[in-house]
């Protein structure tokens, strides 16, 4: 498990280690280089991971944030009401889902978007069964619009809607590959660890999701599964067994 490794697009197809999984992204993800909004260029090579995997013949979905085009608690830091705030950041993911779906389309995966909160003209209200019916149809489902609720974030989102897809895992895209017991980008002494707990990670403030999206993924003994979005075909290699991730869990 330590070593990284991209599999190339003429190998033989792996028998993926999982055949449901939650991919959690956020949404500063999607904007490369630039310090707002979405990149077009970092959409589609995000899109193109996506489709490989779905090429294995997994069952995928997805949840993205919007804090590249807005977060409700800087807003609130900021003397806006709180839940006007979190509101305002659910339809964030909203614009960030469907650029995902486009993207998606594009390759020739069909997608679909389903929003906590009804906007039948773009997307298709959350209704748990039509949305474990798309995935066994092979379709990429897309939740946005968090939870619906505000004082929660995408990150308990994410782990409400694996719980509820009886997915076997979160996938966490991260800027890293793994989860550290410092920052790696400020402190070169800092160390990965392969395997951790939900209790260390909750006991250390290290930073995987927030606290009440880990106690959730323990109470129903949901892996987590930390690694960097930005290694190519990253996300295909840990479902054969390949490249550098922290998988946290009991």
């Amino acid at each position: 498990m330590g070593e990284t490794a991209a599999l190339s697009d003429t190998a033989p197809a792996p028998d993926p280690r999982y055949s449901r999984v939650l991919l959690k992204i956020s949404g500063e993800a999607l904007m490369g280089d630039q310090g707002f909004g979405l990149h077009p260029p970092t959409v589609q090579r995000v899109a193109e991971e996506v489709k490989s995997v779905h090429d294995l013949g997994v069952e995928i979905c997805m949840v993205i944030g919007g804090g590249n085009i807005f977060r409700g608690l800087a807003g609130s830091a900021q003397g806006m009401e709180r839940t006007t705030a979190d509101y305002m950041g659910m339809l964030a993911t909203v614009m960030n889902a469907l650029a995902m779906q486009s993207a998606l389309e594009g390759l020739g995966v069909y997608t679909r978007v389903i929003s906590a909160i009804t906007m039948n003209e773009v997307a298709e209200p959350y209704i748990r069964r039509r949305a474990v019916r798309h995935l066994e149809k092979g379709r990429v489902c897309i939740f946005a619009a968090g939870t619906g609720n505000p004082y929660f974030t995408t990150d308990t989102a994410a782990t409400l809607r694996a719980s509820e897809m009886a997915c076997e895992a979160i996938f966490k895209g991260t800027k890293v590959d793994g989860v550290y017991d410092k920052d790696p980008k400020k402190h070169r002494d800092a160390k990965r660890f392969d395997a951790i707990t939900y209790d260390e990670v909750l006991a250390g403030h290290l930073g995987v999701m927030d606290a009440s999206a880990i106690a959730l993924a323990r109470d129903n003994d949901l892996p987590i599964i930390v690694f960097s979005l930005d290694e190519p075909g990253g996300f295909r290699g840990i479902l054969a067994g390949q490249g550098t991730y922290t998988i946290v869990r009991k």
